[in-house]
């Protein structure tokens, strides 16, 4: 009678305790997950804005060494494609529309004659960066990133040629 007295007891002090490292586990493990995923955006988000900053810089040389529409006094599409990437998918959502190329003279105003330039001026605008941190949906919008570089050949060479810095010969 005292082994089933001790059964019972056992029984009864386990059934109380049933469960709980379960309940804790989910609690604990769902914030630690949530950190973790947080932790990793966080990182991409420093990674994309870094590939951003790329791009504005290898806009700004691009438009400064190659041949551009001198009617508009705009780059040629194909040179804002090279300059992110050549459509590689660094940046979700990172497209042509994104980057602005400006002929600028050395107070930073627009050039009426392409004989004014001075300075060229690449800037990445209105990127949106999605987060995916699970149960957070979050959209940030990116500042601006800009290059100013001094203008150096703009595309003409000795010979009555211009340099294509794409692969198209002529765009």
């Amino acid at each position: 009678m005292t082994i089933k007295a001790k059964q019972v007891r056992n029984s009864k002090g386990c059934s109380k305790q049933r469960g709980v490292y379960s309940i804790e586990f989910a609690l604990v493990g769902a914030v630690f997950f949530l950190l973790l995923f947080a932790v990793l955006e966080v990182g991409r988000l420093f990674f994309v804005w870094n590939i951003l900053t790329e791009a504005s810089r290898r806009g700004a040389r691009l438009a400064t060494v190659c041949h551009f529409d001198h009617g508009a006094k705009s780059a040629f599409d194909p040179m804002l494609e090279a300059a992110l990437f050549d459509k590689l998918p660094m940046a979700p959502n990172l497209s042509i529309n994104n980057l602005q190329v400006s002929y600028l003279q050395i107070d930073g105003t627009p050039v009426a004659d392409v004989k004014d330039i001075i300075l060229v001026r690449a800037e990445i605008k209105d990127y949106q960066h999605q987060l995916i941190i699970p149960g957070v949906f979050l959209t940030l919008n990116s500042p601006s990133f800009t290059t100013t570089l001094p203008r150096e050949s703009l595309g003409v060479t000795r010979q009555p040629d211009y340099t294509f810095c794409f692969p198209t010969a002529v765009p």
